[in-house]
């Protein structure tokens, strides 16, 4: 049973959406208590980094993340989410972050290139470049193209934890993980066929533990 860590800022109509069409069980919860009783966490995120980390700091949520996944309890983190798991973020004043993998979150520089325009948000399709294809989350994946919708992305020196990538002006970091600690920087939930068999994946992982 996956627990849906309801914070105030998670996009949380799709991501149901997408776990029941896939038949996962899951629970929507504010409630440490009943949180607690999962067998694995699901953080999503929309938003900014620094109202994200104050939301989940007001009521010790934060604190009962980072004891879950010490005491080996798998996560996964969606977009801002995804952010959240790192250091520290850039957005609005540096500000810590879970301190669950190794990396600063930074705003995308936007240029144009030969033409060729960088916009700030990094929004639409993109190509996932993958680095380990062993990993669970991107396991038997029939298609690599993704949504994405953000404006900062991660800067991390640990290419143990960068699963895969996408490529806008320099290298996104699209799909993180180290041990039971996952995180995906586009939305699976609107992602097609690949989303899916990540979210999908995730919950394999879990049942299997």
């Amino acid at each position: 049973m996956i627990g849906i860590i309801d914070y105030g800022m998670g996009n949380l109509h799709s991501v149901q959406n997408a776990l029941r069409r896939l038949e996962i069980e899951y629970f929507l919860s504010e409630n440490k208590e009943e949180l607690a009783k999962a067998d694995a966490l699901l953080l999503p995120g929309v938003g900014a980094f620094k109202d994200a980390m104050h939301a989940l700091r007001k009521d010790g949520m934060d604190e009962f993340i980072v004891t879950s996944v010490q005491e080996r309890k798998p996560i996964l983190g969606i977009c801002l989410g995804m952010q959240l798991l790192f250091e520290e973020g850039e957005e609005h004043g540096l500000t810590k972050g879970l301190n669950l993998l190794p990396g600063r979150v930074v705003h995308i520089p936007g240029t144009t290139i030969d033409g060729l325009s960088y916009k700030v948000p990094h929004m639409g399709w993109n190509e996932l470049i993958i680095h380990n294809p062993e990993a669970q989350l991107l396991s038997n994946l029939s298609a690599n193209h993704v949504y994405f919708v953000h404006s900062y992305f991660v800067k991390t020196e640990d290419r143990n934890v960068l699963l895969a990538s996408a490529d806008y002006y320099e290298e996104v970091p699209a799909v993180v993980g180290k041990d039971h600690i996952f995180g995906t920087q586009f939305h699976p939930e609107k992602s097609g066929d690949a989303g899916l068999e990540m979210l999908r994946n995730f919950a394999n992982y879990v049942r299997e533990r």
